[in-house]
């Protein structure tokens, strides 16, 4: 190891969750982290942790890797002109996310709906959340918005520049799932991973998007298929669930109970694989820091399902998803974590029982690419312990 090897070496951990639906749990109580991707996992006694650039005691903790929203509407910077709010995802890091994946960049004001314009606005999204991460969140923005009269052309220009993600289908002029389906397919091509509006009209605008538009349309991913906010009815839920493979994605702004169903039925045909989260924020409703933390303790605890594996929807689930280099804890990936631990006074005897119960966990350290971007969070309830920089 070099001088310049940025070493963390986080110690005494209580529990590592994975991220991974086979193995959601971890042995071990120490993990290291080299240049911001992860080295080593396992017992500390086993690991080479001498000459630490950052040193983290744990303090008995749970270390899971950092949560992903696999929805948001982000616009420029760290502000949204939606709910006129700054420092949002500054916020959300504080609810342990550390990745946010735009589903269309469609609060701006004067958005362009022209071919030209809509191409270079998500361009430049996508620039400039690669140039300006907020807090040190990762956010992988630049989603067009279709449109009518987009040609194959349009998307091989899109990926050439660097667009990986379309916006949701349905919030612009492609409403129908013919022409829809074309150009999700030009979008494959490329290698643009596509969402689509589930569900009742979002905002003054849009419009419904039901079932079979939405299986003619064969998008990557059911955007908010528990409504955004409207949901639709609970047979064309479980249809979509059954007729198709693509991912599952449950959003905190819609129909609870209808996220429910869709879980359900995601088990029911042994396929909890599909199943991702997202807040769909900020939207009418706001901006929910806390939202992923809150789908998880909801899922877990009306959904009965253990909360190792509600917080692998939120981290592994979406990473293979959409193909990204965290979300989980292994060897190579981005040392991406939260450290989590019961709220004080919650019931329950460990944190995992406690979200079982439907309680949210306290979160007492964000780590991006190795860095420590934050301590103990200004939003969740105060955790029963914390962990602590050593050295740095």
């Amino acid at each position: 190891m070099t001088q310049e090897t940025a070493k963390l070496v986080i110690r005494n951990i209580g529990q590592i969750l994975s991220g991974k639906l086979e193995q959601p749990i971890l042995d071990g109580d120490c993990i290291v982290a080299l240049d911001g991707k992860i080295s080593a996992i396992g017992y500390e006694k086993d690991l080479d942790t001498d000459q630490p650039t950052t040193l983290v005691d744990a303090n008995g903790v749970t270390l899971a890797p950092g949560l992903i929203d696999s929805h948001v509407h982000p616009v420029i910077g760290d502000y949204t002109p939606r709910q006129q709010q700054l420092n949002w995802i500054d916020s959300c890091l504080h609810g342990g996310v550390t990745t946010m994946i735009s589903a269309g960049e469609v609060h701006a004001p004067g958005r362009p709906k022209d071919i030209v314009g809509l191409k270079a606005m998500a361009i430049a999204s996508q620039r400039w959340y690669e140039n300006f991460r907020p807090s040190g969140v990762k956010m992988y923005a630049g989603a067009p918005v279709l449109e009518e009269g987009m040609e194959e052309q349009d998307f091989k220009d899109l990926a050439d520049a660097g667009i990986k993600l379309l916006g949701e289908v349905g919030l612009g002029s492609v409403k129908t799932g013919e022409t829809a389906q074309k150009m999700v397919k030009w979008a494959r091509k490329y290698g643009i991973q596509s969402t689509i509006h589930t569900g009742g009209p979002s905002i003054p605008g849009s419009g419904l998007i039901d079932k079979d538009i939405i299986l003619e349309a064969d998008a990557d991913i059911i955007g908010h298929i528990n409504g955004g906010h409207t949901a639709l009815p609970d047979d064309q839920i479980t249809c979509l669930c059954e007729s198709c493979t693509r991912g599952i994605e449950i959003v905190h702004n819609g129909n609870e109970r209808a996220g429910l169903l869709a879980m359900r039925t995601a088990f029911e045909l042994d396929q909890p694989e599909r199943v991702i989260l997202g807040t769909d924020s900020p939207a009418g409703s706001g901006v929910q820091p806390l939202g992923i933390l809150r789908m998880i303790a909801m899922l877990s605890s009306l959904g009965d399902i253990p909360a190792e594996i509600a917080f692998c929807f939120a981290t592994g689930n979406t990473a293979r998803m959409r193909e990204l280099d965290t979300g989980m804890i292994e060897e190579g990936m981005s040392a991406d974590f939260i450290l989590i631990d019961s709220a004080q006074h919650a019931p329950g005897k460990n944190m995992l029982e406690s979200i079982h119960q439907g309680n949210l966990p306290g979160v007492g350290m964000t780590v991006i690419d190795g860095i420590v971007r934050s301590a103990r969070s200004r939003n969740t309830p105060p955790a029963a312990r914390l962990p602590f920089v050593v050295e740095q």
